[in-house]
């Protein structure tokens, strides 16, 4: 078992956190590509090529793993990941119809509970988890962190009001469809850490053989290519349907320079998803006796850095003051969040003495 240090941890989920808030950022740079066409690129990098390569590169033996992994483990992972497939889906229509913000907070909240809730019913272990030396403490902040998603959720609900703008295209903007929508989105995406955790016993395998702090790329693929099988039908169904497969190649009407650099930012987009879950892997191993705690917090960082990535792209430079300040203060209470479960698992690691309990 690799060497535990919670202070790594939460930097490399923080890493994590920064790579996911920003994997969507090269598609705003796309030329003549329908969302279809980037999205199975981007795919194909995320849940294919990039699980694949780095699993290769980190895990001894990964393949001979892969071949000998429990059945029971193997396929539960798998099933498990093509549920999380159509969660993906979910959450871009949801942008659709009330935008990023809204969508990014709602769907990514509800996945912080529920990613680190069900693990813990359906494998068992949630009291005990939670006396252990810290476990008050850690749980304190898993709190205060779903106050401050919810806090950045209700920015997020001020400044689409604010912005009128945003609402002149009526026919896209409709709450209920929006909301619907995320809480599907929100809810498989917490499925896919319990696909993470069925694949557990793969990366036990990988651990045995030395792959120390990398041994969750073992089991990564697994949960990844679930997800790719679903959005890979759908989305070349999708591409015949409405005949935007012809966007693939040069015949489409675009130059060589100009589809290269397509494929490239697709790519890039797809490889910053996957790397998300390479710093979160490594960020779990690294939590210790608190390993149930990386799915919430490593959510919480995600939308921490997406707002912070929306403030520096002035995405929220005309709001009104009060909802700037309502973000500022969400902003803050994820911090103390983040320092409060720090702690909390410093002193579960024993790292920290404090007092004879929790």
């Amino acid at each position: 078992m690799a060497a535990s240090n919670p202070l790594i941890g939460i930097g490399l989920h923080a890493i994590g956190g920064i790579s996911a808030s920003t994997c969507y950022t090269p598609a705003q740079k796309l030329h003549q590509w329908s969302w279809g066409t980037f999205w199975l690129v981007q795919a194909t990098f995320a849940w294919l090529i990039m699980p694949i390569v780095i699993g290769y590169l980190t895990v001894p033996e990964f393949f001979t793993i892969l071949a000998n992994a429990p059945q029971k483990a193997l396929w539960g992972a798998f099933i498990l990941g093509s549920v999380y497939g159509f969660g993906g889906m979910s959450f871009g229509l949801s942008i659709k119809h009330i935008g990023y913000s809204l969508t990014y907070t709602i769907a990514i909240g509800i996945s912080a509970v529920l990613g680190t809730i069900i693990p813990l019913l359906y494998f068992g272990g949630l009291v005990e988890y939670f006396n252990k030396p810290g476990g008050t403490i850690v749980f304190t902040g898993m709190i205060i962190s779903v106050i401050g998603v919810g806090l950045c959720g209700w920015a997020g609900f001020k400044k689409e009001k604010d912005l009128a703008g945003y609402k002149s295209n009526k026919s896209e903007f409709n709450m209920l469809t929006g909301l619907i929508l995320a809480i599907v989105a929100g809810v498989l995406s917490g499925v896919f850490n319990v696909s993470l955790e069925f694949g557990k016993p793969i990366a036990d395998m990988a651990a045995a053989k030395g792959a120390g702090q990398f041994e969750g790329n073992a089991k990564m693929i697994v949960s990844t290519a679930g997800c790719y099988l679903v959005n890979l039908v759908w989305f070349l169904v999708l591409g015949i349907r409405q005949k935007t497969l012809k966007e693939f190649t040069n015949k489409f009407g675009l130059t060589g320079k100009t589809l290269t650099r397509n494929y490239l930012l697709s790519a890039f987009a797809g490889s910053l998803w996957f790397m998300q879950f390479f710093f979160y892997g490594m960020g779990h191993v690294n939590m210790g006796n608190f390993q149930y705690a990386s799915w919430v917090l490593h959510m919480s960082m995600l939308i921490f850095f997406s707002y912070i990535v929306g403030v520096v792209m002035k995405e929220w430079k005309s709001v009104k003051p009060g909802t700037y300040t309502t973000l500022i203060t969400a902003l803050f209470v994820l911090i103390l969040s983040f320092f409060i479960t720090t702690v909390g698992s410093l002193i579960g690691e024993g790292i920290i003495k404090f007092g004879a309990g929790n």
